[in-house]
């Protein structure tokens, strides 16, 4: 390895502090500088909602590498310092840290610059372009510590927003015992997520806890003395317009990428307006990599690409990233499979496949079972459904969801298959653990394999 190599990370989310993680890992010589914008080194975001309800008992707690543990791997971590300058001539990095400049050259650089907040155009949302009091957003750790600040039992809270993260801070607003109310502007909850039918069963079970008004858009906002005291809802479809009381108001509405730095460094920005990674996660121009939140990669089946949001894949870039960067060698799949859970008032959600993949030029041939997690005469079972998508021409599965009992496991199994470009054929006839106390003769997985199988055989008669 070369013993003079400097490599330079911008960001230390999930993205740049593992990028430089493994950069060390794979050169132990390298000269390794992260630069960070913000108070906290390297912490889980999707941790932010559970030390709002307590179930993480402090926000510090969600810090996983610490200033001190860069410091003992010999990683220079600044932070507070923004980056205002990438010279891709010169290969130079200039930041910027209260008054002080610095300038930092580098021989491989990785851009993990995240991604901000996306705030749709509610009247009254901002007063001097700053959120009214009681208006908040969840992406750092100063957002959830803002929200911690309202959370009162008994009061009203509303989230914008009905994806994975908007109704992860709904079940922890509720566990703190506040009444809340989700507003949705799609038909459906989780609609990137899970088709009609699945989505459906999981809002029929989360509204015993949780309000919802689905195909509504939150319009505007009204303050009393200087704190949020109502948002306003529209309805999509007939127009009518109702006020809803509410104390704190949380918007989980998606993100936008940061890339104003890797766009004047001349990376090339893809068509969804995030930049552009190869498999060795390198942008467009020679020795600069990006990673994350900031960035679009190619899914698995329709090789479209899409924005990345999941950590599970940042980690990957991350380590991509670091290990080339460093002079190693590592190639991410050739896309990505968007495998996913989370679990809402206790009930657990997972799937894997781009909801693209049966939007796309394919015909699509899907079944679902609803079981149970162990033998129907065993006591203690819990209800489980698998939904899988096959190509009706080749029977090669295509994408899969589970709602219920050890959902996120089952979707792992779809997963290995989906990767391994498995066909429904050969994964019906898998050999699954059987014992009545754990789980049942023929799993769920199999099971609904079996019903695509049947469907496809019955189409070919």
């Amino acid at each position: 390895m070369n013993q003079d190599k400097n490599i330079v990370v911008i960001g230390c989310g999930a993205g740049g502090g593992t990028a430089a993680q493994f950069a060390r890992k794979t050169d132990r010589k390298a000269k390794i500088t992260v630069f960070e914008k913000g108070k906290y080194p390297q912490y889980s975001k999707c941790g932010l909602p559970y030390a709002v309800s307590g179930r993480i008992p402090e926000f510090k707690d969600l810090i996983e590498f610490s200033e001190e543990w860069f410091k003992k791997a010999n990683i220079d971590l600044l932070m507070e310092t923004t980056v205002e300058q990438i010279d891709v001539k010169k290969q130079v990095v200039i930041a910027k840290k209260g008054k002080e400049i610095i300038e930092k050259p580098y021989s491989s650089l990785i851009i993990a610059t995240g991604a901000k907040p996306s705030i749709p155009p509610i009247e009254n949302l901002c007063v001097n372009g700053v959120l009214v009091d009681g208006v908040n957003v969840v992406r750092t750790i100063e957002d959830g510590k803002k929200i911690h600040s309202f959370v009162k039992k008994g009061k009203n809270a509303t989230i914008i927003g009905a994806g994975l993260i908007g109704l992860e801070m709904a079940d922890s607003l509720h566990k703190k015992g506040m009444d809340v109310t989700v507003i949705e502007a799609l038909p459906n909850i989780l609609a990137n997520t899970l088709d009609e039918d699945m989505s459906n069963q999981v809002h029929e079970e989360i509204s015993k806890n949780i309000s919802f008004f689905t195909n509504h858009l939150a319009t505007k906002i009204e303050s009393k003395n200087g704190k949020i005291h109502s948002v306003s809802k529209k309805n999509n479809e007939t127009g009518e317009e109702e006020d809803i009381e509410t104390d704190l108001l949380v918007i989980s509405t998606g993100c936008k990428p940061k890339i104003s730095l890797a766009k004047s460094a001349g990376c090339k920005i893809g068509k969804t307006g995030y930049i552009t990674v190869n498999e060795r996660s390198e942008t467009s121009v020679e020795t600069v990599y990006a990673v994350g939140d900031c960035t679009e990669y190619k899914d698995f089946i329709t090789k479209k690409s899409l924005p990345i949001g999941l950590g599970s894949i940042v980690v990957r870039q991350a380590i991509a990233a670091g290990v080339n960067s460093a002079g190693g060698n590592y190639k991410l799949p050739d896309g990505v499979l968007q495998t996913c859970t989370t679990a809402l008032f206790d009930l657990e959600i997972a799937a894997v496949g781009s909801t693209v993949s049966r939007e796309d030029n394919v015909s699509v041939v899907s079944g679902k079972f609803n079981g149970s997690s162990l033998p129907e005469y065993f006591p203690g079972g819990k209800p489980i459904t698998v939904k899988v998508f096959v190509d009706e021409e080749t029977g090669r599965i295509l994408a899969a969801q589970a709602v219920g009992d050890n959902a996120a496991q089952r979707i792992n199994t779809f997963a290995c298959a989906i990767l391994s470009g498995m066909n429904i054929e050969t994964l019906r006839k898998l050999e699954t653990a059987y014992a009545p106390p754990v789980a049942p003769t023929l799993d769920a997985v199999t099971l609904a394999c079996d019903i695509v199988s049947m469907k496809m055989d019955r189409r070919r008669r």
